[in-house]
């Protein structure tokens, strides 16, 4: 940590895991010491290369801020994974209130008499994480398995737990599609017998029809009239099905 009568500076460093044709990023967190508005400014040595956000702003007193430092996407790797590149951070007193879009390069000028306060930084590459070692063969097998659930933690774990949430949803929709053909079988069964009834009453219902204009039966005519209410509610009970 660079800490200075203005800011603390943190990490003095600026850090990147160097990868080809990769943007990485790295973060400065900037705490103001003060009980004064800060305002602040970064450069660098190679503009072009980085891209910086925000690249000027104020830090509140006695808070802090941060600022994402990107590096483009590097088509080679420096040899010996050496960089050059600097950063300069440059901070100042603000007038209370004051905003970003308040900022003027006038206030960093130290010629004008402004108490500029500079904080070099230098870039460092780091090289990139390595992959993990595949799973040995064979009777260490069981051994390998337990180190990679012991280092990946929570990527493990989530891997075991939705095996099982799979299986139970392949067999939940077995049960249902048993239930539901039984259910249809079971209306289709009492739909043919209530058709075969209303056959059967429709015919006897004619037949009585026959008997009673021929004068041949003395039957009473509500009986043919309740015969005729069952086989309406019959008819309605088989639309309903």
């Amino acid at each position: 940590m660079s800490t200075g009568e203005l800011l603390s500076i943190d990490p003095q460093e600026l850090q990147f895991p160097f990868e080809l044709r990769k943007q990485i990023s790295c973060s400065l967190n900037l705490s103001n010491k003060t009980h004064s508005y800060v305002a602040f400014k970064v450069k660098t040595t190679n503009p072009e290369k980085y891209c910086v956000r925000p690249n000027t702003g104020v830090v509140l007193p006695a808070s802090t801020g941060n600022v994402i430092v990107t590096m483009q996407a590097q088509k080679e790797a420096p040899p010996d994974m050496q960089c050059k590149d600097k950063f300069l951070l440059q901070s100042v007193v603000a007038s209370p209130g004051t905003a970003a879009k308040d900022i003027t390069p006038e206030m960093f000028n130290k010629e004008s008499g402004n108490r500029v306060e500079e904080c070099k930084l230098r870039v460092v590459y780091l090289a990139p994480p390595q992959p993990p070692s595949p799973v040995q063969e064979g009777s260490e097998e069981g051994s390998s398995s337990t180190a990679s659930v012991s280092d990946n933690g929570s990527l493990n774990a989530s891997e075991f737990t939705s095996v099982p949430r799979a299986h139970v949803k392949q067999h939940q929709p077995q049960h249902n599609s048993s239930d539901a053909r039984s259910r249809i079988s079971k209306l289709a069964e009492e739909k043919n017998a209530a058709i075969q009834q209303n056959k059967s009453l429709q015919q006897e219902l004619e037949l009585l029809r026959r008997k009673a204009r021929k004068g041949h039966t003395g039957i009473p005519l509500m009986y043919v009239i309740l015969v005729g209410l069952i086989g309406v509610i019959l008819g309605y009970l088989l639309k309903r099905t």
